[in-house]
């Protein structure tokens, strides 16, 4: 999904690390050479609160620095579903969370409809879901390579949590590559 603009959308609560997952991918995208504004939205609540990080990459310099129509969409609550969903391009890729997005709204997209949320539990903890749906996002959409989103992984992770977020990381690889056999176009 090399265009010369993509929109991204990472969607979900405040303290599910949306901001820092969507810091990492920019900085590997950087990295890569591609040019990226990122902003970000939440509710004055520091946890549970509506929050979302949105990416604009391009080639050349980035002209207008909002997402308007979303290229992908993470969804990692149902609370992002509402704000983000029309905003949608046509045949857009959608990943979203089973268990915290369980039911979401038809419409043109490719709909991956994964369980992150159990996989990161099953890894641990549930706070490296976002890690996990970098990985998917990065596979399913092809937006970054793998050896540079693993650096900056790397970078902006603690010591004590980078065995975990690489496991993360390696198993929303794995999880996408299973679930691209199980794709469904809602509409």
């Amino acid at each position: 999904m090399h265009n010369a603009r993509l929109e991204i959308r990472i969607g979900g609560t405040g303290g599910q690390g949306l901001i820092l997952c969507a810091k990492m991918l920019a900085d590997a995208l950087c990295a890569q050479g591609r040019r990226v504004a990122q902003s970000q939205t939440y509710e004055p609540t520091s946890r549970g609160g509506y929050c979302n990080s949105d990416l604009v990459v391009s080639d050349q310099e980035v002209d207008f620095p909002l997402a308007t129509a979303f290229d992908c969409l993470v969804l990692l609550d149902r609370m992002a579903v509402k704000p983000s969903w029309p905003l949608l391009k046509p045949d857009a890729l959608v990943i979203a969370d089973t268990r915290l997005c369980p039911e979401l709204p038809k419409g043109n997209c490719q709909l991956h409809h994964l369980p992150l949320t159990r996989t990161a539990i099953e890894l641990g903890s549930e706070r490296v879901a976002n890690i996990v749906a970098l990985g998917v996002l990065a596979e399913l959409a092809r937006v970054s390579d793998r050896t540079t989103l693993e650096h900056a992984v790397r970078a902006a992770t603690p010591k004590a949590f980078l065995d975990l977020n690489l496991d993360a990381l390696a198993a929303g690889y794995r999880l996408a590559a299973q679930g691209a056999a199980t794709t469904t176009a809602a509409g």
